[in-house]
């Protein structure tokens, strides 16, 4: 099944070189996952494991695992942080590429991801070294990694841990989708001379690397502050947005960032009165005038087919995704 699966990711023209194929060829996705592979064999996303949360944590696309590997240009023998587990799927195939002389960390901030990964890793005959690190937000030494070549990161994040920005050693580069919750661009930054330069190598979407970020609580001011934002990015690559209207939304954002992160919640029990004299409801219907014609466009933009060209089926459900990334 994996080698129709190559197969059919040549044929739509997804860089699949003979060390990749070999790498997928050899490591079964099955280790790594109780669910289902049905999706999988479709190119399309696979859960790995579901959170107490209710959040589903995923093994990415075949399209996207092979279009990341060939952005990352691995040699044998180097060493790679890859920041996000993948449920450990990704660090086998790594360690199928570095080989015997390279070693892969697996950086997780999930308590129960980390538990999970390290179920599946255990016993796995890997070529060189694999180990976990738990990335708590405290600053790590350079012991705990070492200078590394490389950094994958297997989700979307706005800005990388300085622990793990700190570690690229020159010539190395740091490889992950860059933006916000709806939509990223993957970018190569390279460390060169001292300095960072970034290459960017398309559009794609991506889940949270952190699975708490995937839980949106809808009156948080700072999460709608920071979707308000994403989805204008989104919207304007489509539409043109009038200056004055941009202008407005900045200000509206500023508003929600200002406001106390210590905000009654509301649920399905909360009265009329209750709901309409929340402080974010009353700050959105003050501005419901220009804002009540934009409000649509913000959330159509939460539901996206993901592209699947690896798959069987001859036509594809649409270009954006709603499922965890998007080929770039």
């Amino acid at each position: 099944m994996m080698a129709d699966l190559i197969g059919r990711l040549r044929e739509a023209g997804i860089p699949v070189n003979r060390e990749i194929s070999d790498a997928m060829e050899s490591i079964d996705p099955s280790r790594f996952t109780d669910f289902d592979l049905e999706d999988f064999w479709c190119d399309r996303p696979v859960p790995f494991m579901e959170l107490e949360s209710g959040t589903s944590r995923t093994i990415s696309a075949p399209h996207m695992i092979v279009t990341l590997m060939h952005h990352l240009e691995v040699k044998e023998g180097q060493k790679i942080v890859l920041l996000g587990s993948k449920g450990g799927y990704l660090a086998a195939l790594l360690d199928f590429l570095v080989g015997k002389n390279g070693s892969v960390i697996i950086a997780e901030s999930n308590k129960e991801v980390i538990r999970h990964t390290e179920a599946r890793i255990d016993g796995f005959e890997s070529k060189g070294e694999i180990r976990i690190v738990c990335l708590d937000g405290r600053e790590e030494s350079d012991e705990s990694y070492g200078l590394v070549d490389r950094v994958l990161i297997t989700g979307s994040i706005r800005e990388v841990p300085g622990e793990i920005e700190n570690l690229v050693q020159e010539g190395g580069f740091i490889l992950g989708p860059f933006g916000g919750r709806i939509h990223q661009r993957l970018i190569k930054r390279e460390m060169q001379g001292g300095s960072w330069f970034d290459t960017d190598l398309g559009g794609v979407v991506f889940s949270p690397v952190d699975p708490s970020d995937s839980v949106l609580n809808p009156l948080d001011p700072v999460s709608l502050s920071f979707h308000i934002e994403d989805s204008l990015d989104f919207i304007s690559e489509i539409f043109e947005i009038d200056d004055l209207v941009r202008g407005r939304l900045g200000e509206l954002v500023s508003s929600l960032r200002e406001m106390p992160r210590d905000l009654p919640s509301l649920n399905e029990f909360s009265s009329e009165e209750e709901i309409l004299e929340h402080p974010v409801v009353d700050l959105l219907l003050s501005e419901i005038d220009w804002l009540g014609p934009l409000w649509p466009l913000f959330f159509e933009y939460l539901s996206l087919d993901v592209a699947s060209p690896g798959s069987p089926e001859e036509e594809s459900s649409g270009l954006f995704g709603g499922h965890d990334d998007l080929v770039p």
